[in-house]
């Protein structure tokens, strides 16, 4: 979601380098996207171990996780990702399933995605961090999305911008776009196990029937 359907990711990174600095857990911007996809309490414990020695409290959890989010909340408003609708609408028409499978646990997120794609999605085809025990890199979330769509993984393709969603992805057997929407090199997404890199969402909107092809 974040970094595909939203161009939300540049928020994301400034309230998490900013709210981990205040908890004296000096976290940089690029790290944050290596991170993406990863569930709050995972990537802040990576933190807490290398400047603490030891796995954050669930008090100190909640009180990161709380800071974070708090100063998400007074950034502008994520936009939707430019040529996110056009390549739905492409999807939509040659009648495939539209799943999403991301690490949010905001309870507003389909009247945010509804909001802004209508009649793209539905609750059912959702897979979010209340469905599952493992995030990203773990392919947990990605199997769960093949089972609530009744599909296997050969059906499937993923598109995905994180190092941690790819590799998830990958690890549930799914063919994997990676479209590079942030600030990391090619050469990260591929080393993840992306088996196509796209330079931005319009692109692979434009490119979408060739891909199909490809995959196919």
């Amino acid at each position: 979601m974040d970094g595909v359907l939203f161009d939300s990711m540049p928020n994301h990174a400034y309230a998490w380098s900013h709210a981990m600095t205040d908890f004296g857990l000096k976290m940089e911007p690029e790290e944050v996207y290596m991170n993406e996809g990863r569930t709050g309490k995972g990537t802040i414990n990576i933190l807490s171990n290398r400047y603490w020695g030891r796995d954050a409290t669930d008090e100190e959890v909640q009180q990161i996780y709380d800071a974070k989010s708090s100063l998400f909340n007074t950034l502008p408003e994520a936009q939707p990702m430019p040529g996110a609708m056009d390549l739905l609408n492409k999807v939509r028409a040659q009648g495939l399933m539209r799943v999403i499978v991301t690490g949010s646990a905001t309870h507003a997120l389909l009247d945010r995605v509804n909001a802004a794609f209508p009649g793209i999605f539905s609750s059912e085809l959702m897979v979010t961090a209340f469905d599952v025990q493992h995030g990203k890199p773990h392919p947990e979330p990605y199997l769960m999305g093949l089972k609530k769509a009744n599909i296997s993984a050969s059906e499937a393709i993923v598109v995905e911008n994180a190092p941690l969603g790819i590799q998830a992805a990958r690890a549930a057997g799914i063919f994997t776009i990676a479209v590079n929407t942030g600030p990391l090199p090619d050469s990260v997404l591929l080393d993840a196990g992306a088996n196509l890199v796209m330079p931005s969402m319009p692109y692979l909107a434009d490119h979408w029937e060739e891909i199909g092809k490809l995959k196919n």
